[in-house]
């Protein structure tokens, strides 16, 4: 049998899917063996235990000086900051992208200026960002809105041209306007792709949160991540790193389902 045809049964997905992440857990442990073995004061890898304790202390005690747990303090900070910021996105982008792609005047318009400043690296914003807006978290929740709003925008303009234009054309026929047409037949259509490109963009907004926090913060996990660094405390980064790629990978695996669910249509069409 040719390898193309060979397909896992349901036990052996969730093993074949286990495995990488089985052999990097033991990678690391062998790697961090090795190194306190040489060297019981190694901090480039802490051992497994160290990580535990550390993750303890900063998600089950308070804080010594505050009184607050701060994995989940860092957590809220930096949620509320990245689905905001998404929300905003979203909304900006379902409207734009398809008035962009539906009307052509607007594309004509919009299509260039969309283009172009979709290509503006966000981070190189974030100083100009911080000076007009302050180091609060309206900068913060502006920095993911610019950095994803216009990729979602000329994501979801495409998805609407790429609509049959004979849907179009029935529906005109039928005597629908312009609103009509784009509210009935093309937002129903958008909805399920936007969510497609929410889901490649919650690795950017992560990166562009990370970075905010960093520079300008009190609260957040991209904020204890460089705090802690000065102290080499890669016993905190580690778990940190792992809560927030646990957590991106939720957020991807929320959105699955919410298409899945509230759009059966476009699964059945997608699986087909």
């Amino acid at each position: 049998m040719r390898a193309i045809n060979m397909k896992p049964n349901f036990g052996w997905h969730v093993v074949l899917a286990c495995l990488p992440f089985i052999a990097l857990a033991a990678a690391y442990a062998i790697s961090s063996d090795a190194r306190l073995t040489a060297n019981p004061n190694d901090k480039l890898l802490p051992a497994l235990g160290t990580i535990v304790e550390a993750l303890r202390l900063h998600a089950i005690v308070p804080d010594a000086r505050t009184g607050i747990y701060l994995l989940w303090s860092d957590t809220a900070a930096s949620l509320f900051r990245l689905l905001s910021a998404l929300a905003i996105s979203a909304a900006i982008a379902l409207v734009f992208g398809i008035v962009t792609g539906l009307l052509p005047l607007a594309r004509s318009t919009l299509g260039p200026f969309i283009s172009v400043a979709s290509m503006v690296p966000p981070l190189a914003l974030l100083p100009i960002l911080f000076i007009v807006m302050g180091l609060g978290e309206a900068s913060k929740i502006t920095l993911i809105v610019v950095g994803t709003t216009l990729k979602l925008i000329r994501d979801l303009a495409q998805r609407v041209e790429e609509i049959p234009r004979e849907q179009l054309i029935k529906a005109q026929t039928l005597g629908a306007s312009t609103w009509q047409i784009a509210l009935r037949v093309v937002t129903p259509q958008t909805l399920p792709r936007l969510l497609d490109a929410l889901r490649l963009e919650i690795g950017p907004a992560w990166l562009f949160l990370i970075a905010a926090e960093a520079i300008a913060a009190d609260s957040g996990l991209g904020y204890r991540i460089f705090l802690v660094r000065r102290y080499l405390s890669m016993d905190v980064i580690i778990p940190y790193v792992l809560w927030i790629t646990l957590l991106a990978f939720l957020m991807d695996y929320a959105l699955r389902l919410i298409q899945r669910k509230a759009f059966p249509w476009f699964a059945g069409a997608r699986s087909a």
